[in-house]
């Protein structure tokens, strides 16, 4: 077996709309294409004793066991790679079960599709994935130890951490949309000008300055003294004379801890010798020079979270232990604990693994003991001297026990430092009294503290603490959201979108919007080239100055990745046309629809679908969805278009030369078409219909009747806002019209335009395009044909595999089909071919330049007018 390619999906896609994160892998089965697992001897035992958690998965059958029923009955290879995939990842602590498997127009060659959680471990289960099934085939050995091991590593590399994963899963519940900037713990929440930004649990609330004073353990204490608040006595040292200074006013016991260190890293507590208090100095010299010394403080460690000034959570921590049974030694005991499911690797679980370090043996040592001791029956041993759950500590609920007194004490030293996201950790006997009456004290105050130990107690009630930051950072009234248009369609799509973004400033809104020419906020270009896929998408939904988003979406990106948005307001399909056919398994306008048909499906239920009713493809899409359904025709007498307006619905159509708005029978006239530059004074049929769908949406949208019209009158066609969509220079003896038409349906669109023009000869500049189908170019060069008096035939820049002559020979057959007795000649550069035509042209001509290179065809006509305008000055 062969894996011809993997794709991750991200968003909404062709196999689901609402599963978003998604494995694609194209898997050639070569031989085992006539081996379902029937015909292969003992394949069924050696996968279930391999894999005998597989007996979960009930497959069709609908029931435990389904899946190995299926294989004994007899299933393709590709299926149970989809299986394996799903499993190998749930064994690995990433539990996912949606899949699909569908073989592709090669025979022999299947999709394999699966959900993941975090990408890098989910292209590993594909591949991996692979590799057993061939393993089970041959009936070798296999270690899926190894496997899982390695997928839990990179679970735990590019996962988001229990407190920021919190987070968003509470963003995500209130439908909030949520955007990872980049493999670190840095999200956005919300799109455009309503985004937030957090990492950790640092959000952009938080004061750079209380951080910067809950870092300085020095400053903490100084200020929390200054306020009341009840500190631990103590000072801070970076020699052994000033540590001994420090001992002989404050006495033991005495903890040493680094100025600026976190996580307990470099600390020794309980220090009761000038040995060990020298020993512990150098110990936390090795994370920061300067080194805290205070009293050792008697009693528990406690965590209170305080979010937005109010106390939300409150633990015991307790450090990692272990208990004594009289029969194992130390080290055997730690062992067994880690076999608690609980525990975890770094943060993968609530829990952590207890590891041996510096810490460890010197808590033991200073008992007398060492790894191989034996501790009596219910002996608590520790193993650290802090109670950080990153270091194996426990915790313990005890948010309903916490007495009045503290509860304002810590709301009001979180307005001290200034923290909206505050972990205080006190000493003290307990919580239940105020510490002013059981010798409680404030040992730190931190920015950025972890939710786990909130989120997933040892012991006591799971506090959900995310729901208060998100509380805090969208308060209710405040959107996340900004209005979303997405554009596709066959033809169109680019004129649509530039139109609909024009429409959208011109009501006050900061516009950002993406086309197959580049990225634009209040049309300053940002980007340039073909940017509809997902990537540029989420460029302007994570642009804060954007308030509205209008975004033209391609086949490719949606095919490459899915959508770069969870959902839109409204979705536009302007025309489904045979275009791209016979690339990436989409052979037919079926096919086609599918993938345009996502851009409707991921409407929100209460948005609209705006599609046009003189598509068949376009009419068929909307017996799928959800949300509302408006169309648009150039016929006013579309039977769907007659039958809606009896129901009251409203729809955009083209009549007596007025785009119109018809709810029910009531007509509402926009503009006159002729008065809208952009359709070339109602000639240009295929722009009539772009402005009705521009129209329809702004419409739906809520935009007024009277502000839509006048921005169709100010939008004005050109090379500077719709390049290469009906371009058309002027020169004194002849015109030249550009325009990005490449496929049947652009080519007759132009064929339409050209029959209303006069001209003394009219002359056609096309290329084949190397990725289409032969009958394709065929048909592209007929119209051609049909239209042009001369054709000049010049080289597509990317052949795509074809030769020269291969494309030529086609279209030559192509012209020949008319019957009409056409002119021709090869000029292979199109710089050159235009050049050519201009410097021949006769007076009255008209040359159209289908060109693919549309930058560089408006550069050179451009040069050329500026030239013939400079002798006219000149003259």
């Amino acid at each position: 077996m062969k894996i011809l390619k993997i794709q991750a999906l991200r968003g909404p896609n062709i196999w689901s709309v609402y599963r978003k994160k998604l494995i694609q892998m194209r898997l050639d089965l070569e031989e085992m294409e006539q081996s379902p697992t029937n015909k292969i001897d003992g394949f069924r035992e050696r996968i279930e004793a391999l894999l005998p958690t597989l007996i979960e998965h009930r497959c069709s059958e609908g029931h435990k066991g389904g899946f190995f029923e299926r294989i004994e009955r007899g299933t393709w290879m590709g299926h149970v790679i989809e299986h394996i995939a799903l499993e190998i990842q749930t064994l690995a602590g990433m539990e996912t079960g949606f899949g699909r498997t569908r073989e592709t127009k090669t025979p022999g060659t299947y999709n394999v599709v699966f959900s993941y959680l975090e990408e890098n471990a989910g292209i590993y289960a594909a591949e991996a994935a692979v590799r057993i099934a061939e393993v089970l085939i041959s009936g070798g050995e296999y270690d899926l130890e190894d496997d899982i091991q390695k997928m839990k590593q990179i679970r735990q590399r590019d996962r988001l951490g229990p407190s920021t994963g919190s987070i968003v899963q509470e963003a995500v519940s209130r439908d909030i949309p949520w955007i990872r900037l980049g493999s670190n713990s840095l999200v956005q929440l919300g799109y455009g000008i309503n985004q937030v930004r957090f990492q950790a649990t640092i959000t952009n609330k938080t004061s750079h300055i209380a951080v910067d004073i809950a870092c300085n353990k020095e400053t903490t204490k100084r200020m929390l003294s200054a306020a009341s608040i009840p500190v631990a006595g103590g000072d801070i040292c970076s020699t052994e004379e000033e540590l001994e200074g420090i001992i002989d006013k404050i006495g033991y016991p005495i903890v040493l801890k680094p100025l600026d260190g976190n996580h307990g890293k470099g600390a020794s507590i309980n220090v009761t010798t000038l040995e060990d208090a020298k020993a512990g100095l150098e110990f936390a010299q090795k994370y920061g020079r300067r080194v805290i010394v205070e009293k050792f403080i008697t009693g528990f460690d406690f965590r209170v979270l305080v979010i937005d000034n109010k106390v939300v959570a409150a633990s015991q921590r307790v450090p990692a232990h272990v208990k004594g049974n009289g029969i194992n030694n130390i080290q055997e005991l730690i062992d067994i604990e880690n076999l608690d499911p609980r525990r975890g690797y770094g943060h993968e679980n609530v829990l952590t693994e207890i590891s041996i370090d510096r810490d460890t043996t010197d808590l033991l040592s200073k008992m007398g003991y060492s790894l191989d001791t034996i501790p009596s029956n219910d002996e608590l041993v520790y193993l650290k001297s802090t109670a950080n759950l990153s270091t194996g500590g426990t915790s313990v609920d005890v948010t309903d026990l916490v007495h009045p007194e503290n509860i304002f004490l810590s709301e009001r030293i979180a307005r001290v430092i200034g923290l909206d996201v505050c972990g205080i950790d006190i000493m003290a006997e307990n919580l239940t009294q105020p510490l002013k009456e059981n010798g409680g004290v404030i040992l730190e105050v931190n920015a950025a503290p972890g939710f786990r130990m909130h989120l997933a107690p040892s012991e006591g009630l799971p506090r959900n603490v995310a729901a208060p930051v998100i509380d805090m950072l969208y308060p209710p009234g405040k959107p996340s959201r900004i209005p979303i248009f997405a554009v596709t369609g066959t033809n169109g799509k680019t004129t649509t979108t530039r139109l609909l973004a024009h429409i959208v400033k011109n009501n006050g809104f900061k516009v950002g919007f993406t086309t197959s020419d580049g990225i634009y906020v209040q049309n300053h270009m940002l980007e340039k080239g073909d940017t509809t896929g997902p990537m540029s998408a989420e460029y302007i939904l994570k642009d804060p100055t954007v308030e509205f988003a209008v975004l033209e979406t391609a086949r490719g990106g949606i095919l490459r990745s899915g959508l770069g948005f969870s959902s839109c307001d409204i979705g536009i399909i302007t025309n489904i046309q045979e275009d791209h056919l016979g690339l990436n398994d989409i052979h037919t306008l079926d096919d086609l629809s599918k993938v345009k048909r996502v851009i409707a499906r991921s409407v929100k239920k209460e948005g609209w679908a705006v599609l046009n009713a003189d598509d068949p493809e376009c009419v068929k899409i909307a017996k799928d969805l959800s949300c509302n359904v408006a169309y648009f025709s150039l016929d006013e007498d579309n039977p769907l278009l007659k039958s809606l307006a009896k129901e009251g619905r409203t729809v955009a159509l083209y009549e007596n030369g007025f785009i119109t708005i018809k709810k029910g029978e009531w007509k509402i006239r926009i503009e006159k078409a002729s008065h809208v530059p952009l359709t070339m004074g109602g000639k240009a049929k295929f722009m009539i219909a772009n402005v009705l769908a521009a129209t329809l949406a702004s419409y739906l949208w809520g935009f007024k009747t009277e502000d839509i019209s006048l921005s169709l009158q100010t939008f004005i066609p050109g090379a500077a806002q719709t390049p290469g969509r009906m371009n058309i220079f002027e020169f004194r003896k002849f015109k030249v019209l550009i325009d990005f038409a490449h496929n049947p349906a652009g080519y007759r669109a132009v064929e339409e335009f050209l029959s209303n023009i006069e001209a003394t000869q009219k002359i056609g500049i096309i290329a084949g395009v190397g990725d289409r189908r032969d009958e394709d170019i065929r048909e592209c060069a007929e119209i051609a044909g049909r239209m042009f008096d001369h054709i000049i035939i010049r080289q597509e820049k990317h052949l795509r595999g074809r030769t020269d002559e291969n494309i030529n020979n086609l279209i030559l057959e192509g012209i020949n089909r008319t019957g009409r007795e056409v002119t021709y000649e090869i000029i292979p550069k199109e710089i050159e071919a235009l050049k050519h035509a201009m410097n021949n042209a006769q007076e009255g001509s008209y040359i159209t330049a289908l060109s693919d290179v549309v930058a560089n065809a408006i550069d050179v006509v451009q040069q050329y007018l500026d030239k013939e305008n400079e002798e006219i000055i000149g003259e």
